[in-house]
């Protein structure tokens, strides 16, 4: 049985079929810019629905504007390519006359072929004790943050202390937990499209941790691009360690690297974004691009 929240995430991914690759969404009610996850998954669901046979396992997508909530998107699916093993799909989504996120994924068939986790999951505390997210967010920022009802969707756990370096000369690294708030349908796209959808919180303050920076009312941060490796048709059903670290930044732009695995230690996926970082000028901040996604700290 699902709660409210992950019902209305639920409802924002069942998708209707305007033509053969023309699908519509509706966002839902929120606050602030639109929680670029949530497109995300749309994107994969859109894609997914046109594809006869196979798992994503891969996407790569491009943030273009914000988008906003209250306005339905339409995502335009380019079918790229129908192979034996692999399918590619390109989405636009566009709302408001303006296309606002772009996406290649590829499906695979199931197939057999060589499988390795060369790295164990790393040792880290289980969710109980562990502080919800959005309490640490708050205590960032100074407030509570205004939010969308479908960002309680995902339970996010986070610790107060942040994991020492895993090797000498490695940036540090955050541990958090992320499950459903509740039981996700039993359909393989669904719950590839869940986790797409969860990959992209907390992600971005590995930049801000590796700068030794606090996020704060003081800086605009954005994601710019996300890209999501699938290693296994995965079960977003239960608790899945987030560990996050980013291991360069340049010119204000920080690239962050995840990997989630499961509560078998057994990695299910790895995630890479970079992540606009800038400080905000009080004498210009009235002239901040339309393009950046000033309230992506509310995450």
């Amino acid at each position: 049985m699902t709660d409210d929240a992950l019902e209305r995430v639920l409802e924002s991914l069942d998708l209707e079929v305007l033509d053969r690759d023309l699908l519509l969404g509706d966002p839902g009610p929120g606050e602030g810019r639109l929680f670029g996850g949530l497109v995300a998954a749309q994107s994969v669901v859109a894609a997914g629905r046109t594809v006869e046979a196979g798992d994503l396992h891969s996407l790569h997508a491009y943030f273009l504007r914000p988008g906003r909530y209250g306005s339905p998107i339409r995502f335009v699916v380019d079918r790229i390519r129908d192979g034996r093993t692999f399918t590619t799909r390109r989405v636009v989504a566009h709302q408001d006359g303006e296309a606002i996120f772009n996406l290649s994924a590829s499906f695979a068939r199931p197939d057999a072929g060589v499988a390795h986790q060369a790295e164990a999951a790393p040792e880290a505390p289980g969710p109980e004790g562990m502080i919800e997210w959005a309490e640490l967010r708050a205590r960032w920022w100074g407030h509570a943050i205004p939010k969308a009802a479908i960002n309680e969707a995902i339970e996010v756990r986070v610790s107060e202390e942040v994991a020492p370096p895993s090797a000498p000369g490695m940036p540090p690294q955050r541990f958090v937990w992320l499950r459903p708030r509740g039981t996700p349908p039993d359909d393989p796209l669904l719950h590839s499209a869940l986790l797409v959808f969860a990959s992209d919180r907390t992600l971005t303050n590995a930049t801000f941790l590796a700068a030794g920076i606090t996020p704060s009312p003081a800086y605009q941060f954005a994601s710019l691009d996300h890209a999501v490796w699938l290693h296994a048709a995965p079960r977003f059903d239960d608790w899945v360690l987030y560990l996050s670290r980013s291991p360069v930044a340049h010119a204000g732009r920080g690239l962050n690297h995840g990997a989630m695995f499961d509560k078998d230690g057994r990695r299910i996926a790895s995630v890479t974004q970079e992540v606009l970082v800038r400080k905000i000028d009080p004498d210009i901040d009235a002239d901040i691009d339309a393009d950046i996604d000033t309230d992506k700290g509310s995450r």
